[in-house]
């Protein structure tokens, strides 16, 4: 029997929720073709609310957070997959209702995995983890609906997050004018480091949204916070433009008309990463690691051990985390 560490949550005698590194053993993780050794993971806004008990995403607990996984597999009863393959595993249920990334070994179907590509290390896959894997999909997204870098300027939203920060390199990398909106104006250098051309205060996107149209000034979007602010970035959208919306913290409602849509022809693209056919996490995975593959990732990154994880939690929930947080489980 192997003992490993991992970083545990579950609720104490008052029914608050408590986080700490516990020892676990691995004939304890569910069934499944794969024992990974997990190398790094990273976290995300998800694994925040899971660690402090938001049931609508892990119903059961103790529990062991972590959406995103990168290590090296240490048994496999799949033919496609043997010993020492360097694999890379990311939503469907694991860190959800399945033992995640916090540990140091996760068990989880063949079908959750993929090989790591040879144009990304283990490293820089969980710099970029589910965060880097939902930027890529929206702006494919946009794409494939006929954004253009000569359309006009992109906005993102949530700028300086996990997404919203890789989407502002990726954007700037393909050659868009890319606006930035945050409410952190302290981060306005920072922004423009990653490639963009303009720093957006929150405060403009959240006025206006008694007005059923706003004045035309994005060719499209990547909106990572929903809300209200998502509204009104449909209401500023240009004619026959698109917003690929992909987060929630700003709210899960938020105020509608129809005029968008029928009087410019926005187009308001749902983007998901979580149960995404394999295929297609793989494609974009090979994406990511060849013509999209970012030149600096090292500095979107912050790199936490398990015991400086509930630290890292409690600022992604206060809405102070920039960038991304690299969690190395060796």
């Amino acid at each position: 029997m192997t003992s490993f560490t991992a970083l545990q949550a579950a609720p104490d005698t008052h029914g608050h929720f408590a986080m700490q590194v516990v020892d676990r053993d691995v004939a304890d993780l569910p069934a499944g073709e794969l024992l990974i050794r997990v190398r790094y993971s990273s976290l995300n806004f998800k694994d925040a609310l899971s660690a402090t008990g938001q049931r609508g995403v892990s119903k059961h607990y103790p529990h062991t957070p972590g959406i995103d996984a990168a290590g090296v597999v240490e048994h496999s009863s799949a033919a496609e997959f043997a010993e020492g393959d360097e694999v890379i595993v990311t939503g469907y249920d694991l860190g959800m209702n399945t033992a995640g990334g916090f540990g140091q070994y996760i068990r989880v179907p063949a079908s959750w995995a993929i090989k790591r590509p040879q144009g990304l290390s283990l490293r820089e896959a969980m710099i970029l983890g589910t965060a880097g894997l939902t930027a890529a999909l929206c702006v494919d997204k946009l794409e494939q609906a006929g954004l253009e870098p000569q359309n006009g300027p992109v906005l993102v939203t949530g700028a300086t997050g996990g997404v919203g920060s890789i989407a502002v390199m990726l954007l700037s990398s393909l050659g868009y004018q890319v606006s930035a909106a945050t409410g952190k104006a302290q981060q306005g250098d920072m922004l423009k480091r990653l490639g963009a051309s303009q720093v957006v205060p929150r405060l403009e996107l959240q006025s206006g949204t008694d007005r059923p149209l706003l004045r035309e000034q994005w060719s499209g979007a990547v909106d990572t916070v929903g809300g209200d602010i998502l509204f009104n970035v449909l209401k500023a959208t240009r004619y026959g433009g698109s917003v690929a919306c992909c987060g929630l913290t700003a709210g899960v409602d938020f105020q509608a008309s129809v005029l968008p849509f029928i009087l410019r022809g926005v187009n308001l693209l749902g983007v998901d990463s979580v149960e995404l056919p394999l295929v297609v996490k793989a494609s974009m995975w090979d994406r990511l690691s060849l013509q999209w593959k970012l030149p600096d990732l090292e500095a979107l990154a912050t790199e936490v051990g398990l015991n400086e994880l509930p630290a890292a939690i409690e600022r992604i929930l206060q809405g102070e985390q920039v960038g991304r947080v690299l969690v190395r489980l060796d």
